[in-house]
């Protein structure tokens, strides 16, 4: 009787415990099977598109070139998505905005953020007609302002400053909206297309301020981007290069790949990777690659 008491009050036990794994590995809406946060950077070839999952909301920065619409689309078919709380156009380059018809074709979009930069093409007056027909919530941001992505996750924004960078034909690049996602001890800078201009400002402004664990390089690595003192100031552990397949632009360039091996920077690159998931729980972080 005393062995039959003894097993029962064991078995109690272990049931007890694998309940309670259950229902901590079950958080509803809690991102990558329980991480509180992952981070995709999506393989849409040439351009970016970058997927943020917290505990409360579903949010891309940039959607990728017009060719890889359907890709940008299935990805987020594959997520489970059906509506995204917050979309990012970090400036109006097709490579960017081209997704963005698609999107809001196919997906609800609750609120978008731009960089308040224009231009006369036919695709960035698509976007804005698209918008205003839904009459979906607009709103320019500068550096200095800090977006809310729940569950502890927030986007502070580092550029662009007021007045605009000008007096070159890189001047959409150089005001790209740039944000530092931070997450308890992770953060990751997310530098959109940020020529060097643009990260000698944010240099100026923010100084030690730009320490961040992963850096998404800036301009898909191009030798415009990722200066040594930049480099210095962000002090990543890990570089992320959003790039296409034998691209017309060479991009990453081979002198930006030597500054994060010099710095012992670790790489990894859409164009040879895939898709870049980072999952963290404000501690650490883990990376995978899907092809």
């Amino acid at each position: 009787m005393l062995s039959f008491k003894r097993l029962m009050s064991g078995l109690l036990v272990v049931a007890c415990i694998v309940a309670s794994l259950a229902i901590a590995g079950c958080g509803v809406g809690q991102a990558g099977g329980g991480a509180p946060l992952t981070v995709k950077v999506l393989d849409v070839g040439q351009g970016d598109a970058i997927f943020i999952r917290t505990p409360e909301q579903t949010v891309l920065i940039d959607t990728g070139d017009i060719p890889a619409r359907d890709k940008l689309l299935a990805h987020l078919r594959n997520q489970g998505i059906s509506a995204l709380d917050k979309v990012i156009i970090t400036h109006p380059h097709a490579d960017h905005l081209g997704g963005m018809p698609g999107l809001l074709e196919t997906f609800t979009v609750k609120q978008i953020f731009d960089s308040g930069q224009t231009t006369t093409s036919g695709l960035y007056r698509q976007y804005l007609g698209a918008v205003q027909k839904k009459n979906i919530p607009f709103k320019v941001v500068t550096a200095g302002e800090l977006i809310d992505l729940g569950g502890g996750v927030t986007l502070k924004v580092l550029a662009p400053g007021k007045p605009f960078i000008t007096g070159s034909d890189s001047d959409l690049n150089n005001n790209s909206i740039v944000t530092q996602l931070v997450f308890g001890g992770f953060s990751m800078l997310l530098a959109a297309d940020a020529e060097q201009p643009a990260e000698d400002r944010m240099l100026k402004k923010y100084s030690s301020g730009l320490n961040s664990t992963i850096l998404k390089s800036g301009h898909h690595g191009s030798r415009t981007s990722s200066s040594m003192p930049f480099l210095r100031a962000v002090n990543p552990e890990v570089a992320i290069i959003s790039a296409g397949v034998n691209n017309e632009y060479h991009h990453p360039h081979p002198a930006t790949l030597k500054k994060y091996a010099d710095r012992k920077i670790k790489v990894y690159r859409t164009d040879t990777d895939g898709t870049v998931t980072i999952t963290s729980d404000g501690k650490s972080y883990q990376i995978s690659k899907e092809k």
